[in-house]
């Protein structure tokens, strides 16, 4: 890509953020949300905003053969959860683009993304929101933020979670979602960037709802390395906007084996831990061999 296709694509995201982030035009998103790919195609101006600072040639797909097993269960109107750490905001992209580059770019478009609300009230944020196909819910981390709307955000929730039946239901869903509730942030006195630690009850919700769909539902730890392409900030900040410093380099993605989904109070506590334990070590192998 060259400079002027570079500084075309960030006037662009400022346009937009502009338009639809603030003011009278303010675009405002439902429980869920259907990627708006016409007249314009935000999809594909997420995924070409961030494609040139991605070192494709030198980035991973790892667990190949996890990763089509489960888009053969989602051809066959099965359900597909990624239960994934978070690193970036860039993360939906980043997913695209390695997709694509495993040939299952058709299949990426058709995905849907939990989205926590910074992503559908941050005024840069949103454009990128406009292209995905999300469910839209208020985090375990920022609910408590204005007690005052606290009850608010729960019925929000209860209606995204029933939306969320619906979808699975029908089947043929591929569902992405961060069980940490946030993004991984830097080891500030290490530089090391670990994983956040998954939250029980979010995957006790999504495995109650694949109960509920009585639709074959499959749950895979999918392991994202992305933190160096669009870092958070090293701490949880309350509200909308933060500082945003995009860098060139090498990604990956590792869709480990399916987590077996059983019942019983120990093993559900347990099934926590396996999708956990084999995302963290899936995730440190994948950071050895991007980065050495």
């Amino acid at each position: 890509m060259s400079i002027e296709e570079a500084s075309s694509n960030i006037q662009k995201c400022l346009q937009f953020g502009f338009k639809y982030g603030m003011g009278p035009d303010k675009y405002e998103f439902g429980v869920s949300h259907s990627a708006i790919r016409s007249p314009f195609d935000y999809y594909k101006f997420g995924v070409d905003f961030f494609r040139p600072a991605i070192d494709l040639p030198n980035s991973l797909v790892g667990g190949v053969d996890n990763l089509e097993k489960a888009m053969g269960q989602v051809k066959n109107g099965e359900n597909v959860v990624f239960l994934a750490n978070h690193q970036s905001e860039a993360d939906p992209q980043v997913v695209s683009v390695l997709l694509e580059k495993s040939g299952f770019g058709k299949e990426a478009e058709g995905m849907t993304f939990l989205a926590g609300h910074k992503v559908t009230t941050d005024a840069l944020a949103i454009p990128f929101s406009m292209g995905r196909n999300l469910l839209c819910i208020h985090s375990k981390k920022h609910i408590d933020s204005s007690p005052d709307l606290k009850e608010v955000k729960q019925k929000q929730n209860l209606m995204t979670m029933g939306a969320m039946l619906d979808m699975m239901k029908a089947g043929g869903q591929c569902l992405w979602v961060a069980p940490s509730g946030g993004r991984d942030r830097r080891n500030v006195e290490t530089g090391s960037v670990p994983i956040a630690k998954f939250d029980s009850k979010t995957i006790d919700m999504f495995r109650l709802m694949a109960r509920k769909s009585k639709t074959p539902t499959h749950f895979y730890p999918m392991s994202m390395a992305s933190y160096e392409l669009c870092p958070p900030p090293d701490s949880v900040e309350a509200g909308t906007g933060e500082r945003r410093n995009i860098r060139y380099t090498r990604i990956g993605i590792t869709v480990g084996e399916e987590t077996v989904n059983v019942g019983g109070l120990e093993a559900r506590h347990k099934f926590c831990e396996n999708a956990e334990e084999e995302c963290e070590k899936n995730y440190e192998q994948l950071r050895r061999d991007l980065f050495g």
